[in-house]
């Protein structure tokens, strides 16, 4: 039976009664007081019983390890919360990861993550682009990103203007459909992952 002295004591005195001695009667009366708390911590990042369950006991074996170098500079609550959220967050950022890596290992889902519509519009563009044969492509950044003249075009490729302006109009479709399919894909990935998330 549990020693009753123990309940009048503060966190902070456990903890160096149980750093001095460890003795478990010490960690065991943290544990009483924290453990549904970090557990209700837990399972509002992951709202899984199982998994909250798991993350309080990984944090506790945590906390055992780290307990030595608790600094009463906060109160014990506190530093533990602070464990906890960090260990929850390490946790979630893994397992996002993890799901981003297996839908689809070549596509940059943590910058695309971050970037504005215009970057992703940017980058579908330039994937798309990257899958033009090297003709149309070179034809395409020549009038769209060196800004050549119809005219400058027609003397650098040796063919005539009509035939540039017919090239560049076929080009921009190619282009526009491979962006399109592209956007589309992305556009599934990002549900698909919303839809992992939520799960």
């Amino acid at each position: 039976m549990k020693n009753s002295k123990l309940k009048h004591l503060k966190d902070e005195e456990l903890v160096a009664l149980y750093v001095d001695t460890q003795r478990n009667i010490y960690f065991e009366e943290l544990y009483d007081r924290y453990a549904n708390k970090v557990y209700r911590k837990c399972y509002s990042f992951v709202y899984n019983q199982e998994k909250a369950q798991d993350f309080t006991h990984d944090i506790f074996l945590k906390l055992i390890v780290k307990i030595g170098t608790f600094k009463e500079t906060s109160k014990f609550s506190t530093w533990l919360y602070s464990i906890t959220y960090n260990y929850c967050m390490d946790q979630i950022r893994v397992k996002k990861k993890q799901k981003e890596y297996a839908l689809d290992e070549n596509y940059d889902i943590e910058d695309a993550d971050d970037a504005g519509l215009d970057e992703l519009q940017s980058q579908g563009l330039y994937k798309s682009l990257e899958k033009m044969p090297s003709d149309e492509k070179a034809l395409l950044l020549m009038k769209y990103q060196d800004d050549f003249s119809i005219k400058d075009i027609s003397e650098t490729l040796k063919i005539s203007e009509s035939a540039v302006k017919m090239r560049l109009l076929r080009s921009k479709e190619k282009l526009r459909k491979l962006y399109l399919e592209h956007m589309a894909v992305f556009a599934l990935i990002i549900l698909k992952i919303i839809y992992l998330l939520r799960k």
